[in-house]
């Protein structure tokens, strides 16, 4: 997309000021990483406390009578037994299975609040309406608001010298206070592996609240590049990466988000896209499964490495999604699919590298241990 055509967030200006190296992403013109680098950026945010500006991303409400019932018939989650001021990972499905992308689901009392990925935004909306529509709700893709992420064991000391409640959320929970004079919505959550929390913000505001932020000695802004390594030393995944609309959810190893009540013999089985072969999986398994791969040395592997199951000749037995390097752990870090029979952790496997084998081994996720307020 050509530059003068990047959408910018509210807080463009506040990135350019503050130094950030700025790159396309998703249609917007996003920091890449700021002056302290991306190294930095990361090992700062598992230390203390990082801003992201995330407000790319989709903020759709949806409102209507029995709005919980229509969106759970949209995808394979508990949406109906969300209790309000509580938020809940989830996937909208295909007919066959696959994931069309990954979302976050907010009880907000009277309404639904529903945040997308910045790619699949557009196309998530048009899916909701033409499903939730014609069953009397409304869907609204927010422009008035954006969306910032602090994450890091120092979020919460920070946050709460602007609003003191915010100490007494724990991990989803969700509450409506006021920040710099603005009505912000709080989730005590995050796509880090660290504590921390993701706040709406109206637009008007948006600034005030991360120059507010950033005062505090302890946050620092934080960049797209320190963005994804630690979501990936976090075991999480990306989407159009790690998932997409030809993984399950089985497959990719999400199934922790599929509750009782939505698997067969649960009182609401079924009735999402895809629920034969998701429920067949949940009960038989999948034939691959998404899991952790370290490689020996200090070569990363990165996405589209080639996987094998032997040093020398044999065909590709999977392939590597994301991997780079893990500053937290000092070396590389990877995820990718492989089959299920090889995905025990410790598994001696090769990734073929500029034409090389090199070792690496199924590891368990997440590389490095979360850090959320339960």
């Amino acid at each position: 997309m050509a530059e003068e055509n990047l959408k910018k967030t509210v807080l463009h200006e506040l990135h350019l000021e503050l130094g950030a190296k700025m790159v396309p992403f998703a249609g917007y013109d996003m920091p890449v990483q700021y002056p302290m680098g991306v190294l930095k950026e990361h090992l700062h945010t598992r230390e203390k406390a990082g801003l992201f500006d995330v407000s790319h991303m989709g903020q759709v409400i949806l409102r209507g009578p029995d709005a919980a019932e229509a969106l759970e018939a949209m995808v394979p989650v508990d949406v109906i037994g969300l209790a309000e001021g509580r938020q809940r990972y989830a996937f909208f499905t295909n007919e066959r299975g696959g994931i069309e992308d990954d979302l976050m689901i907010t009880n907000r009392g009277d309404h639904l609040f529903v945040v997308v990925n910045a790619a699949c935004k557009d196309a998530d909306v048009a899916r909701m309406k033409s499903v939730l529509e014609p069953r009397g709700l409304t869907v609204e893709l927010l422009e008035t608001r954006s969306l910032l992420a602090l994450q890091g064991p120092g979020a919460e000391a920070a946050l709460a010298e602007l609003c003191p409640a915010v100490r007494d959320m724990t991990f989803m929970d969700v509450a409506t206070v006021t920040i710099v004079g603005a009505e912000c919505w709080v989730s005590r959550s995050g796509y880090t592996g660290e504590d921390g929390f993701e706040i709406s913000v109206p637009n008007g505001a948006a600034v005030d609240l991360a120059r507010a932020l950033l005062e505090d000695e302890i946050v620092a802004p934080i960049g797209l590049g320190a963005r994804d390594s630690l979501r990936l030393e976090a075991g999480l995944c990306l989407y159009g990466h790690d998932i997409s609309d030809t993984t399950t959810p089985v497959e990719a190893a999400l199934t922790w988000a599929i509750q009782k009540v939505r698997r067969a013999g649960g009182a609401r089985a079924g009735g999402f896209p895809g629920a034969d072969r998701i429920l067949t999986e949940l009960s038989e398994g999948a034939g691959t499964r998404r899991v952790g791969l370290a490689p020996e040395g200090r070569a990363p592997m990165r996405e589209g490495v080639e996987v094998f199951d032997s040093a020398e000749g044999g065909v590709p037995v999977g392939r590597v999604t994301s991997g780079g390097f893990g500053p937290t752990l000092g070396g590389p870090v990877a995820m990718g699919y492989v089959p299920t029979a090889l995905a025990t952790p410790g598994t001696q496997l090769w990734g073929e590298v500029r034409g090389k084998r090199m070792p690496v081994q199924v590891a368990k996720l997440p590389f490095v241990p979360a850090g959320f307020k339960r």
